[in-house]
């Protein structure tokens, strides 16, 4: 167990973060994210309030549908990254990170409901075979659509996301049937994963990480996340300077590195190219599926990919070359 975002997490269960990575990139993992907050935000207001508060377009989607997005404050800050469940005409869940549930209340009211409800994550190629023959077709939920289910013997919402590049889907149920849905799961040879897995997998699946890769003094346009941006929806907060942003030019933009050997890059290592250093990583490690280094790393943008670079680790440079995102194709559905 580990420490995070002021919850008490699972980093792995018995066979270890690398079992649990490869399960999810060849089977089917099953993990706990409850530390994801729920606001339940209603009424015939709500579609307007979460126009103005967020980034993304909501003309884009219609109910049943969900949709990811970004909270900004005056400076274009993210202030988080969130996934819009829309249930119903006026219904909504919004999802977002383990420490911002306050920052979206405040913008956008509603009820927290975080603590009513256990939030679990299945995912991997073979995800839509268990959960069906756990609990039948109408379990299984496409990508980004939600959706109101039986599971079992409880009503719960279920939308096709998740956060590692494979299909899957997370299921919002109820508290008080949490476990016996998760028992099922792991009976029908679901792994159970944990922290470790699930930041290895993003990190392969090249998705940012809030408080590296999004958060203060970080924009969508330097994170290299402008297609979150609805430029001609109207006024949302942020918006005035991300558009002085983007006249002026961004002073950084995130990029993929790919290094050489087991050593992994680490956040806040210094990157080098041509003798001069260009940035620093935000997120890296060791990739079990490449087998050798990634990271991600907010670069001057006039890098580009192809450029050969030197990742700097304990005095230690690290070949590298920048490259495009995904590491690992995704093969969601």
């Amino acid at each position: 167990m580990t420490e995070f975002g002021g919850w008490d997490m699972p980093l792995h269960y018995g066979n270890g973060t690398l079992a649990e990575h490869m399960a999810c990139r060849g089977g089917s993992v099953v993990f706990d994210v409850s530390h994801l907050g729920s606001v339940k935000v209603s009424g015939p207001g709500t579609f307007a309030t979460l126009q103005k508060s967020f980034t993304n377009d909501l003309h884009k989607i219609s109910p049943g549908r969900a949709q990811y997005t970004h909270l900004l404050d005056e400076t274009g800050s993210v202030l988080d990254d969130i996934i819009v469940w829309w249930i119903t005409e006026h219904d909504f869940l919004v999802i977002p990170n383990a420490s911002n549930t306050d920052r979206v209340l405040a913008a956008v009211g509603g009820e927290d409901v975080t603590e009513e409800r256990v939030l679990l994550a299945v995912q991997g190629p073979r995800s839509r075979d268990r959960v069906i023959a756990c609990f039948g077709e109408t379990a299984w939920v496409p990508r980004f659509q939600v959706r109101r289910v039986d599971i079992g013997t409880t009503l719960c919402t279920v939308a096709g996301t998740g956060y590692t590049g494979e299909a899957g889907i997370e299921i919002h149920v109820p508290i008080e049937a949490a476990q016996s849905v998760w028992e099922v799961l792991i009976s029908e040879g679901v792994v159970p994963a944990g922290l470790g897995a699930r930041d290895t997998l993003r990190l392969e699946a090249g998705l940012p990480l809030y408080g590296h890769e999004l958060g203060p003094d970080i924009t969508p346009l330097q994170a290299d996340l402008e297609w979150v941006v609805a430029w001609n929806k109207g006024d949302f907060t942020g918006r005035e300077a991300l558009v002085s942003e983007k006249s002026r030019g961004i002073a950084r933009r995130l990029f993929g590195i790919s290094t050489e050997g087991r050593r992994p890059p680490r956040a806040e290592s210094q990157v080098f190219s041509t003798g001069r250093e260009v940035g620093r990583v935000t997120s890296g490690n060791f990739s079990p599926v490449l087998e050798h280094g990634i990271a991600l790393a907010f670069l001057d943008p006039s890098c580009q990919v192809g450029d050969a670079v030197q990742v700097r680790v304990r005095d230690i440079e690290i070949e590298g070359v920048i490259v495009e995102r995904p590491f690992v194709p995704s093969k969601r559905s």
